[in-house]
């Protein structure tokens, strides 16, 4: 049975603007389906290009964090916001960037207790707290970080992902944004194993 993926309206692919459908075809290229983060968010295209811009920005640019340890910052917060989508496609991602098929529930669960470093460990702490109560952040919680061999640059990366995923998991319950089915079994198995 079909379900729909958002609350509110989702456009077909020939209503989007031109920038917008070539995006999501790309993506659809790449990936072999189109995740529908893409779908909900273009109901707003201007809202689109500024959330994906925003988005790559931080998720795709050189960083003293490795792309997996970004996405633990998602998996992380998502879990503690409880945004389904989130959790399900960011962990997805984060079990193909760290070819661990337990990373991303570990952390989506309880990441005080996964199988992380301890510098990823105050990574996360740090997230959460930028997430849940930014307002308590102060030097010492920046002493802590540069204690784990984090530049400054690192700790604005690690609360600004935080910071916009914030934003999203709200986005993604306001909307109802439904996660692929896709994403469930993504790195879970060898790729050699799924034949």
């Amino acid at each position: 049975m079909d379900k729909a993926i958002s609350q509110f309206d989702v456009p077909k692919l020939a209503e989007l603007p031109e920038d917008i459908r070539e995006r999501i075809l790309a993506v659809q290229d790449k990936a072999g389906f189109v995740p529908n983060v893409f779908w909900v968010l273009a109901h707003r295209p201007d809202e689109f290009r500024a959330f994906f811009a925003y988005h790559d920005a931080l998720m795709e640019k050189d960083s003293g964090l490795t792309k997996g340890e970004r996405e633990m910052i998602v998996v992380a917060t998502s879990g503690i916001n409880q945004c389904q989508y989130c959790v399900v496609a960011h962990g997805a991602i984060l079990r193909i960037r760290e070819a661990d098929p337990l990373i991303a529930d570990q952390i989506a669960v309880n990441y005080r207790k996964a199988d992380i470093t301890p510098r990823q460990r105050a990574m996360l702490d740090f997230a959460v707290q930028v997430s849940n109560a930014a307002h308590t952040v102060g030097p010492n919680d920046h002493a802590r970080l540069a204690e784990h061999g984090f530049s400054a640059d690192d700790i604005w990366d690690i609360g600004a992902i935080a910071a916009f995923f914030a934003l999203s998991n709200r986005m993604a319950n306001l909307t109802a944004m439904r996660p692929n089915d896709e994403f469930y079994l993504m790195g879970r198995m060898p790729r050699d194993a799924k034949a």
